[in-house]
């Protein structure tokens, strides 16, 4: 087992009273299976022959209503009927109470995986698609189930099942016994020789899945641009490409699961024609009685289930072997912002009027040696406006996700209030800050949701009062629920300049000491645009704001304008964009 597998049992702990319980079941439902053959063998061997029954089943004769040879079958048949059914009600409860056990454990996982995925840093994000950590989140946390439940539960059974009945088997008939296990060398052979194959295929069949995912989770996402460039039949073409590699990626696995299912099954029936030959050639030579030579092979059939059964579980392993492997991918990602042990809360001393932020000597990059920021020093009193210009690639993005704490410096610090972002809690830094982007984001859930999405617990009326003071409220009251009313993925069935209201409002609700706007008018019209920049001045008002913006509307309205220029800062004045 690797270490992906072993760091995902962990999750099994809290949940050992359950997984006991079912081992309980188990050991029952082994038992019961134990003692089904038996009545056969005392009805043949003994009542039909007239023999007294065995000291382990002479009381049978003190059962009531016990008079004759027929009545002792006659319950002895019935006894058969007993043992089916309790077996079948331990199998219910056990096959219940694993559904709970393997489902809980599984979606446990998932949540775990999805608090992961939320952390990790822009850095690891950047390199992988949404869809495939999706498909992870979903589909490969089914790992942790199949690995206690499919696998290692099924293996205790079976080694359990596997040891009574060779214990029976042994007492009964040693070279009988002897002979049924001369296939489990080959056995282990077929099962070193396909678990490595499977496993290996597998892995490769859940990351084509994943591709294929992300594939769709892209061009949905980004449906108004494949319509607009008519690249639908491309789009269909490159899916069904992806769609095919997954096919076959699927039917190598299942070749080889089928593969072995052939080499356990055809030695399964080599072992049995060899015993029951050489049982039928010991009852010829009056060795073994025919009751013994029928309960031998029914035992024999049951000694077969576990060892196919630990075979099989190959196959499962395989299985949960490679999503375990997907799952330790993201679990042993170490591209996350950490949390000083000690970190404290960030307190703003004068809130009503901004934050002190402040730059000393920040450099960063995202790749070694590549810096995309170099000694970048600035200084923004509370309340004061600053404008972040420069051409694209510059660096501008790269400030904004360093203030926020998406990314730490190479060198240098940043601090608000005096205070090294580094040294307080991430959930009590950007509680302090406001964002409104370019791009609105919005989410398909209601009006007042996403007002409230950064102060979920406000009231109604505050609700309200900050969808005035972005000047949204007049256009909510005629949607068809008012604040109720549920909007489309990404605000689709919503105008730019409402979506933009809206993330206004947002950031009014929040009241931030800290506002940050990356391009808020870029993608609206003029007479848009002269609508919300009212708001927006209401916005930034007794607030420390940065504005990414290349347009003299907003140029006018700072106190600040700070130019990147290959990695470096220059401060302007707002007269040299007048020109």
């Amino acid at each position: 087992m690797n270490r992906w597998q072993i760091a995902l049992l962990k999750y099994a702990r809290s949940y050992k009273k359950g997984i006991s319980l079912i081992l309980m079941l188990m050991i029952s439902g082994i038992l019961f299976d134990l003692l089904m053959p038996w009545p056969l063998k005392l009805i043949l061997d003994y009542v039909i022959t007239g023999e007294e029954l065995p000291g382990y089943a002479s009381w049978l004769y003190n059962f009531p209503g016990i008079e004759s040879a027929l009545s002792l079958i006659v319950i002895l048949a019935f006894s058969t009927v007993v043992l089916f059914l309790l077996s079948k009600t331990v199998t219910i409860f056990k096959v219940y109470i694993k559904e709970g056990v393997g489902n809980r454990l599984m979606y446990d996982l998932g949540a775990q995986l999805f608090y992961r995925i939320q952390r990790l840093s822009l850095r690891f994000h950047g390199k992988q698609q949404s869809g495939d950590l999706v498909q992870r989140i979903t589909k490969d946390s089914t790992c942790v189930r199949d690995l206690v439940i499919g696998m290692l539960l099924p293996l205790l059974s079976s080694v359990l099942m596997l040891v009574g009945m060779f214990t029976v088997m042994w007492r009964l008939d040693r070279e009988l016994t002897l002979l049924a296990l001369i296939i489990v060398p080959c056995m282990g052979f077929l099962i070193k020789y396909f678990t490595s194959r499977i496993t290996e295929r597998s892995y490769e069949e859940y990351s084509v899945e994943g591709k294929l995912l992300a594939q769709a989770e892209q061009i949905l996402s980004g449906l108004p641009v494949v319509q607009a460039y008519g690249r639908e039949g491309f789009e269909d073409k490159r899916y069904r490409l992806i769609s095919m590699r997954a096919v076959k990626a699927k039917l190598r696995t299942v070749v080889s699961q089928l593969q072995f299912s052939l080499g356990v099954g055809t030695l399964i029936a080599i072992g049995t024609a060899i015993t029951m030959g050489f049982g039928g050639y010991r009852v010829l030579q009056g060795d073994l009685t025919v009751g013994s030579l029928l309960v031998f092979l029914s035992y024999l059939s049951s000694l077969y289930v576990p060892v196919e059964s630990l075979a099989k579980l190959t196959t499962g392993y395989a299985s949960a072997a490679a999503g375990a492997r997907r799952i330790y991918e993201i679990l042993s990602a170490d591209e996350y912002v950490s949390e000083h042990p000690d970190a404290q809360p960030l307190m703003s001393k004068t809130k009503s009027n901004g934050m002190l932020v402040r730059a000393e000597n920040v450099t960063f990059g995202y790749e070694n040696n590549n810096p995309v920021l170099q000694n970048v020093s600035f200084e923004l009193l509370p309340g004061e406006k600053a404008a972040l210009v420069g051409r694209t690639g510059a660096g501008k993005s790269t400030l904004i996700s360093l203030l926020t704490r998406f990314y730490d410096p190479w060198d240098g610090r940043i601090t608000f209030d005096g205070v090294d972002i580094r040294e307080v809690s991430l959930q009590s830094l950007r509680s302090n800050i406001s964002i409104v982007l370019q791009d609105p984001f919005l989410l398909p859930i209601t009006v007042a949701e996403n007002i409230s999405y950064g102060r979920p617990g406000a009231g109604e009326h505050e609700i309200v009062e900050a969808a005035q003071a972005a000047y949204a409220h007049e256009f909510i009251e005629k949607l068809p629920q008012g604040y109720h009313t549920v909007i489309g993925e990404r605000g689709s069935t919503l105008s730019g300049g409402e979506r933009q209201r809206l993330t206004i409002a947002r950031a009014f609700l929040k009241d931030a000491p800290v506002l940050i706007l990356d391009e808020p008018t870029s993608a609206l019209d003029a007479g848009t645009e002269a609508k919300i920049l009212d708001a927006m001045e209401r916005l930034m008002r007794n607030r420390t704001t940065f504005i990414i913006t290349h347009r003299m509307s907003m140029l006018q309205r700072v106190d600040k304008i700070f130019e990147l220029e290959n990695g470096k800062l220059v401060e302007r004045e707002r007269f040299d964009y007048a020109r």
